[in-house]
C-alpha cells in the first residue's frame, strides 16, 4: 500500500481569485480518501488532480465560514449528476445540514445517494471516526466561531514484516510458518536450530498522523493534541507584522504557527490559509524558519507524503 499523501487543492482565505484557492485537501491514508474542508471550486481542483470522486466516502468540515465549504453544494451536486449511489458521510459543525437541506429543497433536487451527517459539537479533543485501519479526532481551536482542527492517525499494525530474502534462504520454512513470524515467533528447523525472529522479520510499519488545524487564534491548548505528529498543517494568515490584525480576526502568523510546531516536536509543518494581500509565499516560509526549520509553505495541487 503506498505511503499516506496530502494533495493540496486550496490554501488561501476569503475571496477565490485566478491564482488563490480557498481551503481544500485530499487525505490519502491506509486506502481511504479523505476530503477536508470544500472552498468554492473544490471539485475543479479535484479534477485538476486526478482524484476519483467516487473514493471520497468522508468529508470533514472544520467550521461555517464560507471559504471552508462554499463548494461543497456544488461538489455533492455533481456526486448527483453523475449517478453516485454509495452513502458519504460529513462531519461538520451543527448547522450543516440545514444550509445543504434547504439547498435541494428549493432547488427540487432528490439525491440519489444517502448522506449520513455526523454533527460536532464538543470543546474537547474527540474521536469522530475510527475503523480497522484509522481513527480520526476532532482538535478544539479558537476562532470567531466554533472551530475544529482535525487529527488523523493510523491504527497500530504491531505484527512484524517478512523478511522474504532471507526466508527463502531456509527450506524448512513454509508459507503455514508465516503467521508465526509475522507474531514475532523464532523458528525452529527440523534439526533443532532457533533462528531469532530479528533475522528473518522487519520491525512492524511505523504509525503515522496528520493533524489539520485552521482557522485558529495562537492556541496553545492545542500543542498536546499534536504532539509528534508526522505532518502539521497550521494556518498562517499573516505575517509577524500584522500580528494585531490576526488577533482581532482570530487567526495565526507564520511565526506562531512556527511556534506550535515546534513546542509540539511535529516532524514537519505546512504552512497555509494566507491571506491574499501576501502573493510571495516564500515570505510565510522564510519567517517560520527562524523558529522551525522544517516546514514548507503550502502551494496548490502539490502533494507532501508522511514518513
Amino acid at each position: 500500500m503506498k505511503k499516506p499523501s496530502l494533495t493540496i487543492l486550496g490554501c488561501h482565505s476569503s475571496i477565490p481569485t485566478n491564482k488563490f484557492h480557498p481551503t481544500a485537501q485530499i487525505l490519502e491514508m491506509k486506502g481511504f480518501s479523505f476530503l477536508i474542508d470544500c472552498g468554492e471550486g473544490t471539485q475543479v481542483q479535484l479534477k485538476k488532480a486526478k482524484i476519483k470522486f467516487n473514493k471520497i466516502m468522508h468529508i470533514f468540515i472544520s467550521h461555517l465560514h464560507g471559504d471552508h465549504f462554499f463548494g461543497l453544494i456544488g461538489l455533492l451536486s455533481t456526486f448527483h449528476l453523475l449517478g453516485r449511489e454509495k452513502s458519504i458521510s460529513i462531519y461538520a459543525p451543527k448547522g450543516l445540514k440545514e444550509i445543504i437541506d434547504v439547498h435541494f429543497k428549493w432547488s427540487y433536487t432528490k439525491l440519489k445517494y444517502g448522506i449520513d451527517y455526523i454533527e460536532l459539537s464538543s470543546k474537547k479533543l474527540e474521536r469522530i471516526m475510527k475503523n480497522e485501519k484509522i481513527e480520526v479526532f476532532s482538535i478544539p481551536l479558537k476562532h470567531r466561531i466554533y472551530t475544529n482542527g482535525f487529527l488523523f492517525r493510523e491504527k497500530p499494525n504491531n505484527k512484524r514484516k517478512l523478511n522474504m530474502e532471507e526466508i527463502q534462504k531456509i527450506p524448512d520454512i513454509k508459507i503455514v510458518d508465516y503467521q508465526n513470524l509475522k507474531l514475532g515467533k523464532d523458528f525452529k528447523t527440523h534439526d533443532g536450530i532457533i533462528i531469532p525472529n530479528w533475522k528473518l522479520t522487519f520491525d512492524p510499519p511505523k504509525i503515522l498522523s496528520y493533524a489539520f488545524c485552521s482557522d485558529t487564534s495562537f492556541y496553545l491548548p492545542i500543542i498536546e493534541h499534536i504532539k509528534y505528529v508526522d505532518l502539521l498543517y497550521h494556518e498562517s494568515t499573516f505575517l509577524k507584522k500584522e500580528e494585531n490584525r490576526a488577533i482581532n480576526t482570530g487567526h495565526s502568523t507564520a511565526n506562531q504557527a512556527a511556534y506550535i510546531a515546534k513546542k509540539a516536536k511535529v516532524k514537519k509543518l505546512l504552512l497555509g490559509h494566507y491571506s491574499n494581500r501576501f502573493p510571495n509565499l516564500k515570505e510565510f516560509e522564510k519567517e517560520a524558519k527562524k523558529i522551525f526549520l522544517n516546514v514548507e509553505a503550502s502551494e496548490p495541487l502539490k502533494t507532501y507524503y508522511l514518513e
